[in-house]
């Protein structure tokens, strides 16, 4: 083989989030592990991103147990890779740096070697500690920029702006930016940069346009990551290989494609093609997808789409030569640069494999599937669903005037739910930003981090009461209550050990009750075998009892009766 390409299997933990709301459980994922292991991707994603907060949620299952259980079955032969926050971890506030540390440390000892590492306004100074912490512990730091697009201003808007003596920007998220932010987080000791796509929203042709530069402006490995949610995920995913990006995300074809990842198997038929070797175990790989079938249909109540992809055996199925040649196609074009038809092919192809297809909603409007759902639920929830299409129109105005966030967890979430509050607003005769989410609030005022455009002074004063960026303090942090638990013998607490007090920090509410069931379920469990070994104890001596002759009963009759009389 000519090149080498790197995967990162992303199954077990975007995968399932993406499609499935992270509900695999314990025996589920132990069911793939062997196969995993034998597999040879160059690195597994199973941790971080919403695993830890689900599987307490909805599962009742320990977080770092299944990251121990993971590493001790995968051993040496992948990577295991998690994500996180940067500063956030996993919340909405910053941290202070015990925690972020703590964190870390404990992530890698219980067995992940490569931290994923974002932060939702693409600010570094969010991500530094993170590195410092992850390569003191020993393990890789993968730190990402993230991928989004600027907000479609209306010729009108920019009219009443210069009216009003203010300038919109005309672009923000161009190539330089991202590799300016590169080339920076490189500089603070990045071991790999991965451009990472949440909402699925890169072109082909920025695809390949953000790798060639990437390549030319950095010496670290390209990891690229997307998702087919709008349908660029496959051409997209191909112009970043043919443009030398040295990893790519993948899942595994029952767990790819619609608001997933790419498919692995199709980007394995392109490599074959293009003389690249995986170095994956293909036959593994079609033992996993059969065991991941199963287990899809076990979450079937769960399964939004329900569509599953066509029975295909990478190592002995051949495909008709009408398909293959769109395969050929698609290198031709993505080689030749031409996007426009790169597009159409593989969109093609991903219908012969019957995967979903392009949601033109999330499409038109360049927002991520999630914030797209969690918009409308808001709306059907106030009966309001009506209001949707105008909600679309505020958006852009809406993260404009909030210095322009990317629109990835949470800031997307932020900025969804505010443009919800402004319509309603609107809808109830009242002016925008009559009412304020706490998080929009912190947002713009700066607590977050620094916005990728500055945020209006006037706006700020007018949301937060003061025209000065306020940062987040972490000085007056205070650390989750632990209660003592008597009942469960002496010093036993809510939390007994480092990893149990960060769950409690990191997953305030869902850990408190996680643990709190966990040592009323032990507590009952003491008192049943308390109860079982008296009972065993009382048929002991029943049984002894019984045994005994009619002059051993007597005489220990008239023992008791001196004993009471004694």
């Amino acid at each position: 083989m000519s090149r080498r390409l790197l995967i990162r299997d992303v199954t077990m933990r975007d995968g399932q989030q993406s499609l499935f709301a992270t509900r695999m459980n314990q025996h589920q994922v132990d069911r793939l592990l062997p196969l995993y292991k034998d597999a040879r991707f160059y690195a597994l994603e199973v941790w971080g991103g919403a695993v830890p907060d689900s599987i307490m949620r909805f599962l009742n299952e320990d977080p770092w147990v299944r990251l121990e259980k993971i590493r001790k079955v995968i051993g040496t032969s992948s990577h295991l890779t998690a994500l996180s926050r940067g500063r956030n971890l996993f919340g909405y506030n910053p941290y202070p740096e015990s925690v972020i540390e703590g964190f870390n440390r404990n992530a890698i000892q219980s067995g992940i070697s490569i931290m994923r590492v974002f932060d939702a306004l693409n600010d570094t100074r969010n991500i530094s500690s993170t590195i410092k912490y992850v390569k003191e512990s020993g393990g890789l730091a993968d730190c990402v920029v993230c991928y989004t697009v600027d907000p479609k201003i209306k010729r009108k808007e920019r009219i009443q702006a210069f009216l009003k003596g203010k300038k919109l920007p005309d672009e923000i998220f161009t190539t330089d930016y991202f590799v300016k932010m590169a080339i920076e987080l490189q500089e603070m000791g990045a071991d790999m940069i991965t451009i990472k796509d949440m909402a699925g929203l890169i072109t082909p042709e920025k695809s390949g346009e953000l790798v060639r530069a990437f390549k030319q402006n950095l010496t670290v490995p390209i990891d690229f990551h997307t998702h087919c949610t709008p349908g660029y995920g496959i051409s997209g995913a191909l112009m970043a290989i043919v443009n030398g990006v040295d990893i790519l995300d993948t899942a595994i074809m029952n767990f790819a494609g619609g608001p997933a990842a790419p498919a692995f198997e199709l980007i394995q038929l392109f490599c074959n093609k293009l003389d690249i070797d995986t170095g994956v175990n293909l036959h593994s790989v079609v033992e996993i997808n059969k065991k991941l079938k199963d287990i899809r249909i076990e979450m079937g109540d769960i399964d939004s789409y329900k569509i599953f992809p066509i029975e295909f055996d990478i190592t002995a199925d051949t495909l008709p030569k009408e398909i293959d040649k769109l395969f050929d196609d698609a290198i031709s074009y993505a080689k030749s640069g031409k996007t426009d038809q790169l597009q159409e092919v593989c969109l093609k192809i991903e219908r012969y494999f019957n995967f979903p297809e392009p949601d033109e909603k999330v499409k038109f409007a360049e927002i991520p599937g999630g914030m797209y759902t969690n918009m409308l639920s808001q709306l059907k929830q106030l009966q309001q669903e009506h209001l949707l299409p105008r909600v679309l129109e505020v958006i852009p105005t809406v993260r404009l005037a909030a210095g322009c966030p990317p629109l990835v967890t949470p800031t997307s979430q932020i900025v969804g739910a505010q443009a919800v509050n402004c319509v309603i607003d609107e809808n109830n005769g009242n002016p925008f930003y009559t009412n304020n989410s706490s998080q929009f609030v912190n947002l713009v005022q700066g607590q977050y981090g620094k916005t990728p455009a500055p945020v209006d002074p006037e706006f700020r004063l007018k949301i937060t009461g003061s025209k000065e960026e306020i940062p987040y303090d972490t000085g007056g942090y205070q650390r989750q209550p632990n209660p003592d638990f008597p009942e469960m013998g002496e010093n036993h607490r809510l939390a007994n050990n480092e990893k149990e007090e960060l769950l409690l920090e990191l997953f305030p509410n869902v850990a408190t009750k996680f643990l709190t069931d966990r040592i009323h379920r032990l507590v009952m469990e003491k008192k049943l075998a308390e109860a079982r070994e008296k009972q065993r104890q009382h048929e002991e001596a029943q049984a002894l009892y019984l045994a005994m002759s009619p002059e051993e009963k007597y005489n220990r009759l008239l023992k008791g009766i001196a004993l009471y009389y004694s």
